[in-house]
């Protein structure tokens, strides 16, 4: 697959001095998309028949609901659920009626067919993958893919970003597998070699970092520092969360203006 480049949001990114650059531009898309699904793309044609095929995950649902367009977010679901419906009622139907047929006959156990997959499970899995899907994590996914891909092009392409990406605080763990994935697809070994020594000193400094950041942290409740300055403790439980999985605590990690 060919990624266009775009270059000026990983630049921006990375100004920021962030623990992951890759958390503001992903967290940057999500509310864009977010806003985007609850504007005019409520009624368009297109928008509504993938919305209709996938839905949304329980994290979405919960920051569309927040955009407080409580009509758009119901249209959306409301046509969403008819399908849904539709589908989920075909797959309890065909369980009911292989557990049945199934299970006239005990004898049947004892020939070969308990050791195929049970009706039950398998109306489960097909419910699983039913409500396992959301088309916002897909769009945004193909948004990280570009920023993703475009961050390696800079790292191999731009002098003065390997050295911004060198001397920054680097990528969530998150992240950094995921560019271990895309450096894997789209990189010469050379370059892959260079990528992961770069990579693999930033997680390993920024990681020590941050673990003693968050250390003085929780020193500072001991009464007996509690005349020492914080440091840059302050929010260090915040960034070490960051660091592990990915922004989801603490102050927006977007892009100044």
């Amino acid at each position: 697959m060919r990624y266009h480049i775009d270059t000026i949001p990983v630049w921006d990114a990375w100004k920021e001095q962030t623990e992951c650059p890759l958390c503001v531009l992903r967290r940057r898309m999500e509310m864009k998309d977010v806003e985007l699904f609850l504007g005019g793309s409520v009624m368009e044609p297109d928008t509504r028949i993938r919305v209709n095929e996938k839905g949304f995950c329980a994290r979405h649902h919960v920051l569309l609901y927040a955009q407080q367009n409580r009509l758009g977010h119901a249209l959306m679901t409301h046509t969403h659920l008819q399908e849904t419906a539709a589908r989920a009622e075909k797959i309890l139907a065909r369980a009911k009626a292989a557990e049945g047929a199934q299970g006239t006959s005990l004898m049947a156990r004892f020939r070969g067919r308990a050791a195929e997959k049970n009706p039950l499970a398998e109306a489960a899995d097909a419910l699983d993958a039913l409500t396992g899907q959301c088309i916002l994590c897909d769009t945004i996914q193909e948004s990280m893919n570009r920023y993703l891909y475009t961050t390696l092009h800079l790292f191999t392409h731009d002098a003065a970003f390997r050295k911004a990406f060198e001397e920054s605080r680097g990528v969530c763990l998150k992240d950094a597998a995921c560019l271990l994935r895309m450096a894997a697809e789209k990189l010469g070994s050379r370059e892959r070699a260079e990528f992961a020594a770069a990579l693999e000193k930033g997680m390993r400094e920024n990681l020590r970092r941050v673990e003693e950041e968050l250390e003085w942290f929780t020193l500072k409740f001991d009464y007996r520092n509690a005349d020492k300055p914080w440091n840059n403790s302050r929010d260090a439980l915040e960034r070490a969360v960051t660091k592990l999985r990915g922004w989801c605590i603490g102050a927006e990690p977007r892009e100044k203006k």
